[in-house]
């Protein structure tokens, strides 16, 4: 994603500045080789983090999508970083840079004059990309579907240690099953239910009572004191979604731990309380209407929206759609996520 900030009179000369950084990039060797020491830090950084969630999001799409789409990863393998070259970088924007798939977007703009201005410096007369100059036609993109695999996968890396401030020692582990893509309607029931179940760790920085009426913070944290964190996630995609909790405490308590959290998966199928659900709803609803105070946040939204659906949904169709989430609908689709294989 690219973005400008600036006076709504700026908006022709913005696109202009957005137009060239895509198509007509300068790379060259030399930013290339500075590029490659900041990715090789990223990828030695994931290991040292003293927060497992990168890893451990990279690790349980790698056991959910065995060695396809949605499980390869994310990061360049160090041996391979060096053999980036100035063509592979235009290669991989002549394939993906295409008009099918870029969206522009715009807040605080008369919407027929910026289709014009859009149309002006990204069109035609905007100026042929580098890489058409140089590599020919565009290559098609991948379209390959996400397949769910289920599985396992077990990483053991040696612990940080902080000479001056000592940490304890933890495992962390995620269990997680497919869930809804962001296509389908089922994705509010998972949406709902992610807030429902929220969680976070032993301490807050948010500041007493954040969150702690959440399921995992009442049937979790607050029940088992060697539980060091417990949080859900939903990641939702075009073609598949990953629905998942997080958790870590001393390695040794690390069956109990696991046994914890398949528990909590199993209540998910018995009916929720009324406030319980009212609750988690209106705290969804909530989190996304203060989102939308941003402008920035307004044009990520859009741009998210149309470029994944086609379509942009308002604040009032969304807010409307999570009211309509009944107890029926998550125990129903808890039912049918718990049916698959656990990604582990």
């Amino acid at each position: 994603m690219y973005a400008l900030t600036g006076f709504s009179s700026s908006s022709l000369p913005l696109l202009r500045i957005l137009s060239e950084a895509l198509f007509q990039p300068i790379i060259t060797r030399e930013k290339i080789d500075d590029q490659r020491d900041e990715v090789l830090f990223q990828i030695e950084d994931l290991q040292r983090r003293l927060d497992p969630e990168p890893l451990l999001t990279e690790l349980i799409h790698a056991a959910a999508y065995r060695d396809n789409t949605l499980g390869f990863s994310k990061f360049c393998l160090p041996e391979d970083v060096g053999r980036v070259s100035e063509k592979d970088v235009l290669s991989v924007l002549k394939r993906y840079y295409v008009p099918s798939r870029i969206t522009v977007c715009g807040v605080g703009v008369k919407h027929d004059s910026f289709v014009e201005m859009v149309k002006e410096t990204f069109g035609e007369v905007g100026g042929t990309p580098v890489w058409k100059e140089n590599l020919g036609e565009p290559a098609i993109p991948d379209h390959s579907i996400a397949q769910y695999t289920g599985g396992m996968i077990k990483n053991h890396s040696e612990p940080q240690r902080l000479v001056l401030n000592p940490l304890p020692e933890l495992a962390h582990v995620a269990v997680g099953f497919e869930a809804a893509s962001f296509h389908h309607p089922d994705f509010f029931p998972f949406s709902v239910l992610n807030t429902l179940l929220g969680g976070g760790g032993s301490f807050s920085a948010g500041g007493p009572g954040k969150g702690m009426y959440s399921r995992l913070y009442t049937d979790v944290l607050n029940r088992h004191h060697w539980v060091q964190n417990a949080t859900a996630y939903n990641h939702a995609y075009a073609d598949s979604g990953l629905f998942c909790i997080y958790g870590s405490a001393a390695p040794d308590q690390l069956t109990d731990l696991v046994q914890v959290l398949c528990d909590e998966f199993g209540k998910l199928t018995e009916p929720y309380g009324r406030d319980e659900l009212a609750r988690a709803k209106k705290q969804l609803q909530s989190m996304f209407m203060m989102n939308l105070e941003s402008r920035t946040v307004i044009f990520e939204d859009m741009g998210r929206q149309v470029s994944g659906s086609g379509k942009r949904l308002s604040s009032e169709e969304l807010c409307d759609k999570i009211e309509k989430v009944t107890s029926s609908d998550l125990e129903r689709v808890c039912q049918k996520m718990l049916a698959q294989s656990p990604a582990v």
